[in-house]
């Protein structure tokens, strides 16, 4: 992933396309995360590695406001603290339940700058996770929470940036890395 100056627009074939915002994981959760989830999401609506969702779909008109946002936000800010939690129940999927006042506070902030640009369900108490499971049949994802429920470990890390993602069509594609300082 790229690591471009903040505000330098690196994905012009994407301008048009709505945008996702995720809160990053480190190499070493990504990697666990992702395995678990090209093991256990269908793969037909896998359509983006491991991430934690801060926002969904916004509208490709906001595409300058929110790259400059998040590169202000990032530069400005050291790596927001978290810990992997416990297994979450998503009813027909399974995701890591994260805590993390710092990455919370960051949201809000974004959120009250991107006011009337994020949508409604962005607006919602934010509930930082990690999905590795999701539209699969109840007793699927049941039987993947007891697995997991059976080895999980808390784990304490730190978000090291912001991601932006385009859409194409089909799937989210991977636009610009804004790092925390330090």
């Amino acid at each position: 992933m790229s690591e471009d100056a903040p505000g330098r627009d690196t994905s012009p074939r994407f301008r048009g396309q709505p945008l996702l915002i995720t809160a990053q994981l480190p190499a070493d959760l990504l990697a666990w995360a992702d395995a678990l989830r090209r093991a256990h999401y269908p793969p037909e609506r896998n359509r983006l590695e491991a991430h934690v969702t801060l926002f969904h779909g916004l509208p490709p008109s906001a595409g300058a406001e929110v790259r400059q946002l998040l590169g202000t936000v990032a530069t400005a800010t050291a790596a927001p603290d978290a810990r992997l939690t416990g297994i979450m129940d998503l009813g027909r999927g399974t995701a890591f339940a994260i805590d993390s006042p710092d990455m919370v506070r960051l949201h809000a902030q974004l959120a009250e700058r991107l006011h009337g640009v994020i949508q409604q369900k962005d607006t919602h108490e934010l509930r930082l996770h990690v999905t590795v499971q999701n539209k699969v049949p109840r007793a699927e994802a049941l039987a993947l929470q007891r697995d997991l429920s059976a080895s999980f470990r808390p784990r304490s890390f730190r978000f090291p940036a912001f991601g932006l993602y385009c859409w194409d069509g089909e799937l989210w594609i991977f636009a610009k890395r804004f790092a925390f300082r330090g």
